[in-house]
């Protein structure tokens, strides 16, 4: 495997002389043959502004920084495939951070891309290839036309347009799982947040976030129009919102007004699962899904990434323990990353977090952030490190009763 870079014109280029490596937290290391596979469809190769590609130099075989000024390179995973090492770069200046982006560790052989990444889902459904943007502009334009003062059909065009977001794209296109954004606050303040950073902490959010409160005629018009086909998905809790359950009033007599009408589809709720009797009252109002977001099952690693207000893990665990008694299909939100996820102090919290909870899906997400920021909050990680494709494996045998993807499903028959 060679190293790839790219110049100051954003041009990716391969070193055949130099070999490629990976990154783990905050180690350079080999990536292993097996951990390689070909670039997917629907990913996207990005230079790493402010740092110099590290590989293998091929005079001393020893591992080095390259030696021309000239910008890591990373991939940006469609779903379906879950990241297994970071770039290996040094940055060339500490003091920046990079946006809040998955980048997976990228080199060339036999003539193509390769990155270190595992498929763990079906693709297709989410390969951002299979919008045509001219129907979506279509759409968008047919929704926007039919509901003129619906603010939150306004507000998911931006998502769905410039920011690319296939969920929201979804809801213009009434397939698969749409988005329903219902709420500007939020319970949390995470250190990772794409719709929300303090000046101070150097990220530019990549998104903005809802700034107003919906009427619950808003909300509906949007659930009626998904909720036309029996397997598709309607969900509260996106990247451009904040907590959905502050806003259970709206979402609840929502809910009973939709399933007056019909019973097609699945709702379900994005949520940190913190304000349990928020959420009990929506899961009581005829919850399907919920999908809780969680970085660890260990409560100084979970308090450094989310910084909670008003809440911790054990709301968490007995909101999921809640719905999941109560029939609905819960999955958590996992937020992974190379160096941390794989450590056995963080499996073995996980494992027992997942059998005490009854949760049914572990949705695996790679965690968008800037290594060196990340690994400055996180605990000092204990135990040893069994890499990120056997720590998912352990995952799948130790829980043979949880399903383990990437994305929300239609439940299996007989199960919510």
């Amino acid at each position: 495997m060679k190293l790839v870079y790219a110049n100051r014109n954003n041009e990716v280029f391969e070193e055949e002389q130099w070999g490629a490596l990976g990154r783990s937290g905050s180690d350079i290391i080999d990536v292993l043959p097996e951990e390689w596979i070909p670039l997917p469809n629907g990913a996207t190769l990005v230079s790493l502004p402010d740092t110099r590609p590290v590989g293998i130099d091929p005079i001393t075989g020893e591992m080095a920084m390259y030696p021309q000024d000239v910008y890591s390179v990373g991939a940006l995973l469609p779903q379906g495939y879950t990241r297994l090492m970071i770039p290996s770069y040094v940055k060339t200046d500490t003091t920046r951070v990079l946006p809040l982006f998955g980048y997976t560790a990228t080199a060339w052989h036999n003539g193509q891309f390769y990155v270190a990444a595992e498929k763990t889902d079906a693709p297709d459904p989410w390969n951002p290839q299979n919008v045509d943007v001219g129907v979506l502009n279509a759409s968008v334009k047919e929704i926007l036309t039919k509901y003129p003062e619906n603010r939150v059909y306004k507000h998911l065009s931006k998502c769905a347009l410039e920011y690319e977001c296939l969920t929201a794209s979804n809801t213009f296109l009434r397939r698969l799982e749409g988005a329903v954004s219902v709420s500007y606050s939020c319970n949390a303040a995470c250190f990772g947040c794409i719709s929300e950073q303090p000046e101070e902490s150097g990220f530019p959010a990549p998104q903005t976030r809802m700034n107003f409160k919906p009427e619950i005629d808003e909300i509906v018009q949007i659930m009626r129009e998904q909720l036309t086909a029996e397997n598709r998905i309607i969900t509260f809790g996106q990247g451009c919102e904040g907590e959905p359950s502050t806003q259970a009033k709206i979402i609840i007599a929502a809910m009973k007004q939709i399933r007056s009408e019909t019973q097609n589809g699945y709702i379900n709720i994005n949520t940190n699962g913190g304000l349990t009797d928020y959420l009990r009252a929506i899961v009581d109002a005829g919850l399907n899904l919920m999908r809780v977001s969680t970085i660890s099952a260990i409560d100084e690693h979970y308090n450094a990434y989310y910084k909670p207000r008003g809440y911790d893990l054990k709301n968490v665990e007995k909101t999921i323990r809640y719905a999941t008694d109560k029939g609905v299909y819960t999955s958590i939100n996992y937020l992974i990353f190379p160096g941390v996820m794989d450590r056995q102090e963080e499996l073995e919290a996980m494992i027992e977090f997942a059998r005490r909870s009854g949760l049914r899906r572990i949705q695996l997400r790679n965690l968008n952030v800037d290594a060196e920021a990340y690994m400055k909050i996180v605990p000092s990680p204990q135990g040893e490190i069994f890499g990120m494709k056997q720590a998912i494996q352990i995952l799948r045998d130790e829980l043979p009763q949880v399903s383990i993807g990437n994305y929300t499903v239609v439940p299996p028959k007989g199960i919510a």
